[in-house]
């Protein structure tokens, strides 16, 4: 009884969702950096008023990359078209340098990114994942 209630255990936390490893509370200072082009709204509710040249970041933790209610540039839908969801490692990695991971990821020098900002601290970047881990919904 003992090796089934160990194994359930373990299977219940490997199983888990992984969580963020940045801070979230610092995420949030480092989002106004974003908040020019980006809001964070759950349909009429928002939670963080910003700009609509880029698209909305709320629930941006596992969704496709690329697809969306916003127009995406043809590079960042056609990774989208891999199914690559966004997760933390990834995040990091665009905002670090947007077109790069692009033409990395697309195997394209002729990739094309329409987000012109880089955010090259990856402690930063880890924390505004945080952050938008926290204000998202749990998938």
């Amino acid at each position: 009884m003992k090796f089934v209630a160990i194994a359930t255990l373990a299977t219940t936390l490997l199983a888990a969702p992984a969580f963020a490893e940045g801070d979230a509370a610092a995420g949030e200072k480092e989002f106004k950096k974003c908040k020019s082009c980006h809001m964070i709204a759950d349909g009429d509710n928002s939670i963080v008023k910003g700009g609509k040249t880029g698209p909305n970041l709320f629930g941006l933790p596992g969704r496709t990359a690329g697809v969306g209610d916003f127009k995406y540039g043809k590079s960042l839908a056609a990774v989208g078209e891999t199914g690559l969801a966004w997760d933390e490692a990834e995040f990091v990695a665009y905002v670090a340098n947007p077109k790069d991971w692009l033409k990395d990821k697309l195997d394209d020098s002729k990739a094309k990114s329409k987000m012109s900002f880089k955010l090259k601290d990856a402690d930063d970047a880890a924390n505004i994942w945080a952050y938008l881990v926290s204000v998202s919904p749990e998938s």
